[in-house]
């Protein structure tokens, strides 16, 4: 699993593996979601991060397991 954050872009992405996308949908305004042959979602990609989250510090994101 990998998360970027592209600052000049104003986007984040969450890739949950490395298989092949096939597909995209725009699932909500500024929210993608990819897919593979599977159909199954393997990246969510937000735009307008700022926006949504005007406090978000991207230096102090946190891996955490429940």
């Amino acid at each position: 699993m990998r998360l970027q954050v592209d600052t000049q872009a104003d986007a984040l992405y969450l890739r949950l593996d490395d298989s092949d996308i096939v597909e995209s949908q725009e699932v909500a305004p500024g929210v993608v979601l990819d897919f593979n042959r599977s159909n199954e979602v393997i990246g969510v990609e937000m735009h307008h991060l700022s926006s949504r989250s005007p406090d978000l510090d991207t230096s102090a994101l946190q891996f955490e397991t429940v």
